[in-house]
């Protein structure tokens, strides 16, 4: 696939911002191959991502020589802002315990090359999905997290896996059904680096057993939700969510077969997202640019 560099930025809304960077683009021989722009009436903040082909720089301009030249329009503008570069794909680690519908669908999909990234390692606190990950030829770590387990006992176990995705050297974090609480240390240090799928359509049902919630409310419309993971449960900023219809004649499990194919779908378009760079926080909501 053509290399490019993805540009996000974040700043103050004001005239002349586009102008400045496509300018600046444009000045140096660069040709962009997709935009998309968002300004917030409510918060006064821009939002603009732009994709940049690699190859229509001058030799030897690459992304660090890129970055360097647009720090003085970033400057002026208090942009807050990131650029990427397709031939450097970001590596993930994949969180799960023991349902495997998420993390086999994210595998599929990383092997027939539908999701760009790296897929570092899979870490679980039970040995239930060795088989299928090690299968994919992935590195798979169980780290043992016992039900009723001693706050210092549990803090042991996330120190431990901090120490393996440091290792790894990983970029995104994915809850695939990872069911245990993260410390709040843990998210803080990771903001808007940790992804999560919430089998149900948030604000409704957070929380555990979402699907006997939804059963015993009578209701029509299940869900899932992806989210960004913050100290807050299942409070983070949403970035993808999807519906299917039920009715009631529809038992428990019927629904939790029907929402495991909206979770994996949503979170493999949330996750597909990130790594594009077509998410963009804005305060505990987000722009994205599908």
């Amino acid at each position: 696939m053509m290399r490019r560099y993805v540009l996000t930025i974040t700043c103050p809304d004001r005239v002349g911002i586009v102008a400045a960077v496509t300018g600046l683009i444009a000045g140096h021989g660069g040709s962009v191959l997709e935009a998309a722009q968002h300004g917030d009436l409510q918060t006064g903040r821009f939002f603009l991502r732009i994709e940049i082909v690699a190859d229509s720089l001058p030799p030897g301009f690459g992304p660090d020589e890129l970055a360097s030249a647009f720090e003085p329009v970033a400057a002026e503008f208090d942009m807050v802002w990131h650029l990427t570069d397709t031939d450097r794909p970001k590596r993930v680690a994949l969180l799960a315990s023991k349902e495997d519908h998420c993390v086999a669908d994210l595998l599929y999909r990383w092997r027939a090359d539908e999701i760009e990234c790296d897929i570092a390692c899979v870490i679980s606190n039970h040995e239930d999905l060795r088989g299928i990950v090690e299968w994919h030829g992935v590195r798979f770590r169980c780290v043992p997290i016992v039900a009723g387990a001693e706050p210092d006992a549990k803090a042991k176990a996330f120190e431990e896996i901090a120490r393996v995705l440091e290792r790894e050297q990983v970029d995104v974090i994915v809850l695939a059904r990872y069911m245990q609480i993260l410390p709040p240390d843990f998210c803080a240090a990771r903001p808007g680096r940790i992804i999560n799928i919430h089998h149900s359509f948030l604000p409704s049902f957070a929380g555990a057993r979402p699907y006997h919630q939804a059963f015993e409310r009578g209701v029509k419309l299940i869900g899932a939700t992806c989210h960004y993971v913050t100290a807050e449960l299942d409070e983070g900023p949403i970035i993808e969510q999807d519906t299917r219809r039920i009715d009631h004649a529809d038992s428990v499990e019927e629904l939790r077969r029907v929402g495991r194919d909206v979770e994996r779908t949503v979170l493999a378009r949330g996750l597909r997202w990130h790594l594009e760079d077509r998410v963009l926080l804005n305060g505990n909501k987000t722009v994205v640019f599908p």
